[in-house]
């Protein structure tokens, strides 16, 4: 199932009420309010970006740009979120910078180095998932 039908039609506010982007389509271009700043944990506080030590700005995803899933036979979700060994994750960069086929993206700027937990942080992650929710 793609991503984007899985998380409502928004809009999306972040942990202090700033709102993120107004519906699906928004969500998913250019235009939103994704940014190291705005983008807050579940306790309201900042999430260490590129330049931060540790570096934690890659998030799962699994998707591409539009929020679908990556069409074909490779798994870029480590197993549906489930392992921890072989193979590779889909990850975007919540600061919307770095490096990669896409490195401003959110949702989909790279792939990991593995599935592992040591893979995820050597890849600039901490294996960290964004979650949405509409009050």
């Amino acid at each position: 199932m793609n991503a984007r039908d899985r998380i409502g039609q928004g809009p999306w506010y972040n942990f202090s009420g700033v709102q993120m982007a107004q519906d699906v389509d928004d969500l998913h271009s250019d235009s939103n309010n994704l940014t190291k700043q705005a983008v807050l944990n579940e306790k309201g506080e900042m999430t260490n970006g590129r330049g931060d030590s540790p570096n934690r700005h890659d998030i799962l995803t699994g998707s591409q740009l539009d929020g679908t899933a990556v069409p074909g036979s490779e798994d870029t979700t480590c197993q549906n979120w489930t392992g921890s060994g072989e193979g590779s994750a889909m990850v975007g960069h919540f600061d919307r910078t770095g490096g990669g086929q896409n490195p401003t993206s959110w949702n989909s700027a790279h792939g990991s180095r593995g599935c592992s937990q040591e893979n995820l942080q050597g890849t600039g992650g901490d294996g960290l998932f964004y979650c949405f929710a509409i009050d």
